[in-house]
């Protein structure tokens, strides 16, 4: 099930400094970034049977759709504070991305075409 934490922000006068730790389980072996979508496009549309994910919208916003075999949410990732973890056998939808959104995506896996399933819980 898809968890959304808030993360720690130390700031001060040099700043804001986000601490992203301890959230997943393992390494983060692979990361990507996804940025320029348009408003009415949706993306991913998929799910992952192994790697645990961390979305951080790192500027702007968007939202992420969730479904599993138990529970279906919907999470606005408005911060870079704010971290959704998605555990494996989440299916799910990333949409409404603002002009300006920014989307950094972490995973336990490296990129493999056998761990995804495209077919919604």
């Amino acid at each position: 099930m898809a968890v959304l934490h808030t993360l720690p922000v130390h700031t001060g006068q040099a700043g804001n400094l986000t601490v992203f730790e301890k959230l997943l389980p393992g390494d983060v072996k692979r990361a990507f970034f996804i940025e320029n979508v348009p408003a009415d496009q949706q993306r991913a549309m998929h799910g992952h049977r192994l790697a645990h994910l961390a979305l951080l919208c790192l500027r702007g916003n968007c939202q992420v759709y969730v479904k599993n075999a138990t529970s279906e949410t919907t999470h606005a990732l408005k911060n870079p504070a704010q971290c959704l973890h998605l555990e494996p056998g989440d299916w799910h939808i990333l949409e409404h991305f603002s002009p300006d959104a920014l989307l950094m995506v972490l995973s336990t896996q490296y990129y493999d075409p056998s761990d995804y399933f495209g077919e919604k819980p």
